[in-house]
């Protein structure tokens, strides 16, 4: 079903930047930035010609057609929500990991205001010049050192993992098996690669997870930490956004898909002692689900359309030479 929608305007902004930024000043543009699908991102310029951004919660920002009933006890529940927005960004601070400032939160509007950071994406930086842009990988492997070493028995979104007990017979690798499984299933009748392929890609997942060995305690992972996620500030040091998905399990989850976003790029942030079982099941699965997902989004009226098709089928090729064709 396609939906009609009006992206916010200055009128509709302005009383959330006078609360945030006091109430002399005025907004002079807003330009609602690309990419998102869970939430609005706009870029909003003052009278003085500085800028900020806004972000906005709410059901005409959603993109996905079918949109889940947000479950924060689920670490694959949709990552949505100011809530989930608050608690990932006061944790990051207190490990000392950048991230975009907050300026100003209103619970009623759900939205929030942030600083506007000034270098682009680390995505753009590594386009133009790898070899400039090494000083942000190097950042950004400090980060994810900080994140690895903060550690919980309990698993999910940090906004539930503060001070909860441990997740007996909760696994990570049992939770990303049961999704791939069901990506499978989902995917099965959208393409007839995949439908041929059944069989042999869900024994692949079953035999993966069966060789996964327990473990008691989960590192804190971005979740979806590619290179589009990751901003520079006016000194070029990297900022980590779309925290939402904040969450703790297993780190081999945002390696895996470093690598897949990163390429050669991802030496840098390659750390020793990953475990090898997981690496395996967790590559398979988030091809799967780099299949799955954006099919599902295909069927609303996400308006990149082409690129979210060129992720389906780069992922799906992938996802069928691991099981061979």
């Amino acid at each position: 079903m396609t939906r009609t929608r009006r992206p916010r305007t200055a009128a509709d902004l302005a009383p959330l930047v006078r609360a945030a930024l006091g109430p002399h000043r005025t907004l002079s543009a807003v330009a609602r930035l690309r990419g998102g699908s869970r939430k609005g991102v706009y870029r909003l310029v003052l009278d003085d010609s500085r800028t900020a951004v806004a972000y906005v919660w709410s059901p005409d920002e959603d993109y996905w057609d079918r949109p889940e009933a947000p479950d924060p006890h689920d670490p694959f529940s949709p990552a949505s929500g100011l809530d989930l927005f608050t608690a990932a960004h006061d944790r990051l601070c207190a490990l000392g990991v950048r991230t975009p400032r907050l300026l100003h939160v209103d619970p009623e509007a759900r939205a929030a205001v942030v600083e506007d950071l000034p270098g682009g994406s680390l995505e753009e930086a590594l386009d133009r010049d790898p070899e400039a842009a090494r000083p942000a990988l190097d950042g950004l492997a400090e980060a994810l050192d900080a994140l690895r070493g903060c550690r919980s028995t309990a698993l999910g979104k940090v906004a539930v993992t503060a001070g909860a007990p441990a997740s007996p017979g909760r696994s990570c690798a049992r939770l990303v098996a049961d999704r791939a499984l069901s990506d499978i299933a989902e995917t099965a009748v959208r393409d007839p690669r995949v439908a041929a392929a059944r069989d042999r890609l869900e024994e692949a997942v079953r035999t993966l997870a069966a060789a996964v060995r327990p473990r008691t305690e989960h590192s804190l992972v971005h979740g979806e930490l590619g290179p589009d996620h990751v901003l520079l500030d006016a000194g070029g040091r990297p900022a980590l956004i779309d925290i939402e998905g904040l969450m703790h399990f297993d780190a081999e989850w945002e390696h895996i898909f470093l690598r897949l976003r990163l390429g050669p790029h991802y030496d840098v942030l390659r750390v020793p002692g990953l475990d090898e079982d997981r690496l395996r099941l967790y590559r398979l699965a988030m091809h799967l689900n780099l299949v799955a997902g954006p099919l599902r989004l295909l069927d609303g009226d996400f308006p990149l359309t082409q690129s979210i098709r060129g992720i389906a089928e780069h992922n799906l090729v992938r996802a069928l030479a691991l099981v061979g064709r």
